[in-house]
């Protein structure tokens, strides 16, 4: 059985990273063509590198992922926090399905409900309202990684912080905050990652001459196979790699203090 389990994880894994794989060896292709390798380069990293046009794209994708998921782990703390102090359990599971909605919501839904919002309220399409889409679609992951964090923490180290004269501002910073720590850093990154990938809903919500990776490697296939493409994609793949392998490195190290403290 555990053999079974195996190697339907490994059949998993291969449907899911060679197509990955496959684009990546094709992006250091002499060739232009995605059938034959002709031989090793690295011109198409460079023109990406040297396209004035995709480093600004680029540096619009890192500054939206920034900010919108550093806004949204703010608000996802003080939402987790609310939900947590809600006492009516029919009143704090009610909204903790509304929040979960957001997440298994169609991005196209969302995108499209957004677009709509944006433009009764009248808010121009660009930088501006890409970020609040991505805060609104951040906030719910957010409260989700949190929440876990907050049911595991012992209710009496409060209440000893109170009896000892703590302010309620000392209380949230002395003692919440830093048991919810790994729950602050899962949300955040993974906003960041989702926010770096997204193309449905930042497709309906940019405009104005503003535009994404996601948005511009879609713009950039519908004309045409580059082998550009695939050089982009590969970047935008080793950044979300590294951002993973950072925060399993921050949550490992966090593990050990902690078990070295007990």
């Amino acid at each position: 059985m555990k053999t079974l389990g195996r190697s339907y994880m490994l059949v998993v894994f291969m449907c899911l990273y060679l197509p990955i794989a496959y684009l990546i060896f094709y992006s250091f292709n002499s060739g232009g063509t995605m059938t034959s390798f002709d031989g090793f380069t690295l011109e198409h990293y460079q023109s990406v590198f040297t396209d004035r046009r995709l480093i600004v794209i680029l540096l619009n994708t890192v500054a939206v992922a920034l900010i919108s998921s550093g806004l949204a782990t703010l608000i996802g703390i003080g939402g987790a926090i609310g939900l947590y102090n809600i006492r009516m359990k029919r009143l704090r599971q009610s909204l903790l399905n509304l929040n979960n909605v957001m997440i298994v919501s169609p991005d196209v839904i969302i995108g499209a409900s957004l677009l709509i919002l944006f433009t009764v309220m009248g808010i121009s399409l660009g930088a501006f309202s890409v970020i609040l889409a991505h805060i609104a679609f951040s906030v719910p992951i957010v409260v989700l990684m949190i929440l876990p964090k907050l049911y595991e923490m012992n209710t009496s180290y409060l209440d000893a912080a109170r009896d000892l004269g703590a302010s309620s501002f000392d209380v949230l910073w002395r003692v919440i905050i830093p048991h919810i720590k790994p729950g602050i850093l899962a949300g955040f990154f993974m906003a960041l990652t989702y926010s770096l990938d997204d193309f449905a809903v930042t497709f309906f919500v940019t405009g104005g001459g503003f535009s994404v990776l996601s948005v511009e490697i879609y713009a950039m296939a519908r004309r045409g196979i580059s082998l550009e493409i695939n050089a982009i994609s590969a970047l935008v793949f080793l950044v979300v790699l590294m951002i993973a392998l950072g925060y399993y490195f921050i949550t490992s190290r966090a593990s050990v203090k902690r078990g070295g403290i007990t």
